[in-house]
Parts: structure tokens; C-alpha cells; sequence
């Protein structure tokens, strides 16, 4: 049995990979990817401790938690898109939403 101390440092590595994704990106796609990927290291947190702690909880939490990133995904890439075709770029440098 892998202990859970593993999986929480693999959850603080892949929150830590995200967190520097948004921070250092400028490409709104990278950034959008990395918040995905800050939300699957909190899913695997509390799978691993609702595991250990035998409890369900935390899947139900999980599942909540995919239903809103499935709907942010949806809502995020249409704005991207909207965005790119607008502006012919999705460098968050470029733009700002104030300006038309």
C-alpha cells in the first residue's frame, strides 16, 4: 500500500507545476490548462484522504468538482475563442478587455 504522504507530494507538485503555469505564461491556453491542472491536484487530495480516512466524502466532492471544471472548460474556451477571433491573438499581453 503506497502511503499517503506520496500522493500529497505529488498533489503539492502538480499545484506547484500549475500555480507557475498561470504565473509565468502569458498564452491564455497554458494558463487555462494550469488551473485545470490545480484542480485535478486538490481532486487528488481529497481522494487520497478520503482513501486513508475511509470516508466517501471525498469522492462526492471529486465529482463535484470535475462537473465544474467540465463546465468552466466549456465557458473558458468560448471566450478564448471569441477572443482570438477578435483580436487575432490569445497573448494576455496583447490586450486588455477594457479596450475595444
Amino acid at each position: 500500500m503506497v502511503p499517503m504522504s506520496h500522493y500529497l507530494i505529488v498533489s503539492a507538485l502538480l499545484f506547484s507545476i500549475g500555480v507557475a503555469g498561470v504565473i509565468l505564461s502569458r498564452n491564455l491556453i497554458i494558463m487555462f490548462m494550469s488551473i485545470e491542472l490545480m484542480l485535478n491536484a486538490a481532486n487528488l487530495t481529497l481522494i487520497a484522504f478520503s482513501r486513508f480516512l475511509n470516508l466517501m466524502d471525498g469522492h462526492v466532492f471529486v465529482f463535484l468538482i470535475l462537473a465544474v471544471a467540465a463546465a468552466e472548460a466549456t465557458v473558458g474556451l468560448a471566450m478564448i475563442i471569441t477572443i482570438f477571433r477578435n483580436r487575432e491573438s490569445i497573448d494576455s499581453d496583447h490586450f486588455s478587455l477594457m479596450k475595444w
